[in-house]
């Protein structure tokens, strides 16, 4: 281990002597920042926005009788919608009225009645 430090060390000034690095090609950032947004666009934005159209679908296919989950994690059936509400039935003559827009799931028919 001791050997090879000291290799190393006679090898720094070498390194150091070396030639310069000539001029960076002007291309270089345009493609690294190219690259990146691409990089940027699969990873991040194309999900984001695919899950924010099936989101949309999801609340302007809302019915009433379908069995919902809300982003609170209240599940119950739909009992009446509007423009931007939704009243949701939790339990027996407990109605809850949420905005469209925290619903997060729909279930299958049936689902409640199974919990």
């Amino acid at each position: 281990m001791k050997k090879l430090f000291i290799a190393l060390l006679a090898l720094t000034p070498a390194l150091s002597l070396a030639a310069p690095a000539g001029q960076p090609s002007p291309w270089q950032l345009p493609i690294m920042l190219g690259i990146f947004f691409l990089i940027f666009w699969l990873m991040v934005w194309r999900p984001q926005s695919k899950r924010a159209k099936e989101h949309k679908n999801l609340i302007s296919n809302l019915s009433k009788g379908d069995e919902v989950v809300t982003a609170a994690g209240i599940t119950g059936k739909v009992t009446k919608v509007t423009d931007d509400y939704v009243q949701v039935e939790v339990s027996n003559n407990v109605e809850l009225t949420f905005q469209k827009t925290a619903i997060t799931a729909t279930l299958p028919k049936g689902t409640l009645k199974a919990i």
